[in-house]
């Protein structure tokens, strides 16, 4: 999943379908629901049956990340890549996004590229690296404890070592 969504003109339902062209309705809605999607869908005029014109242009940028996720969600793969999945919408937004992110890692093995470090705080595992290489690794209370780069980063606090 990268941080640009790509939606095709064709209804909400169809657009979740295409993470796995087989899925029932009562899939697509499960993932949906998963992805915290359901409620806006549901606010939407035709709810699933709304037709989303061309990449989505009628939806917010938060809209179609849930939509995304829920296409993820409907395909359920045994590996994630989620690339700065969250980067282009607000902080409020993110809340929502995130909560539906986690819901689609759990119980996955997943790989989050991020500059935001709200979206990997829950990570078993966080990696971090400076021009390419890895100079730190472990659970966000790990890291913050190792008060690294990652700790400078994490609290703002950008002064060199």
């Amino acid at each position: 999943m990268l941080q640009d969504t790509h939606l095709f003109t064709g209804t909400v339902m169809e657009n979740i379908r295409y993470g796995r062209l087989d899925a029932s309705d009562e899939e697509c809605i499960a993932a949906a629901k998963l992805a915290n999607a359901n409620g806006f869908i549901q606010r939407l005029p035709d709810g699933y049956n709304t037709m989303l014109t061309g990449d989505g242009a009628n939806l917010s940028q938060g809209q179609r990340q849930l939509l995304a996720i829920a296409r993820a969600a409907v395909a359920d793969p045994p590996v994630l890549i989620l690339d700065e999945a969250t980067s282009s919408i607000d902080t409020r937004t993110e809340a929502l996004v995130q909560r539906g992110m986690d819901g689609l890692m759990y119980g996955r093995t997943s790989f989050v590229i991020a500059h935001r470090l709200s979206t990997v705080r829950n990570a078993d595992c966080i990696v971090v690296l400076e021009q390419g290489r890895i100079i730190e690794r472990g659970s966000h209370d790990e890291l913050i404890a190792k008060k690294g780069k990652y700790y400078q980063l994490y609290t703002g606090n950008l002064a060199e070592n």
